[in-house]
């Protein structure tokens, strides 16, 4: 499984909301592709339904090389050019998000995870387990917590929330002092400034290029 993040950084709402939009290109995109798109973590964004980060796991066989390629396509700085549906007559009208691959991290010991067998969540159908799958993954030290339901089988989901849990884990301790910060606003800085790898115009999310591209930001 490959790992993708995709977010908004400090961006406004309209950010979030274009991490929403892009999650549904992408998913179409592994349909089309034969890559299973699942959402892993998510951390919702100011209005409903939007996300100011997701964190996906992306499948294939074939070693994950179809799943590797389509997060190659997502890795970077990407921008929605459009009118914000929140805010009528504001100015501005680029929105930009970043995404960012990551390698799933060496599993922490079950000995420091305290597991919870749960039902999974969703809006239903055949992607939703019916059996108590999913699972409740809390790092006893710490109190971290993450609920993974991507995998049919609980041995599975256990395995991957303990490598998220790693992840997090790490993710907090980076996070500390002066030096876990200043990288955090570099990172903003680069989804900001950087240039752009993939462009969507309108409200539709449509992707465009060159001249497109042009007349939507004039």
């Amino acid at each position: 499984m490959i790992l993708l993040q995709l977010t908004a950084n400090t961006g406004p709402a309209e950010c979030c909301l274009a991490v929403r939009h892009a999650l549904q290109v992408l998913t179409r995109e592994g349909a089309r592709s034969g890559v299973r798109v699942d959402v892993l973590e998510e951390e919702p964004g100011p209005v409903p339904g939007t996300f100011s980060s997701l964190l996906l796991g992306l499948a294939s066989k074939e070693e994950n090389q179809m799943a590797r390629s389509l997060a190659r396509n997502w890795s970077g700085t990407m921008v929605w050019i459009c009118d914000s549906p929140y805010r009528p007559g504001h100015r501005r009208k680029n929105w930009f998000i970043g995404g960012a691959v990551h390698e799933a991290p060496e599993p922490l010991p079950d000995s420091e995870i305290r597991f919870e067998a749960m039902r999974a969540s969703g809006p239903g159908g055949q992607h939703v387990n019916k059996t108590s799958s999913a699972v409740r993954a809390t790092h006893i030290a710490s109190g971290l917590s993450v609920k993974v339901q991507a995998q049919r089988s609980q041995l599975a989901n256990k395995r991957l929330a303990a490598s998220l849990l790693a992840g997090k884990l790490a993710a907090v301790e980076a996070g500390r002092g002066q030096a876990g910060q200043a990288a955090r606003r570099a990172l903003h800085t680069r989804v900001e400034r950087g240039n752009a790898r993939r462009t969507f115009v309108g409200k539709s999310f449509i992707e465009a290029s060159g001249p497109e591209v042009l007349q939507a930001s004039s």
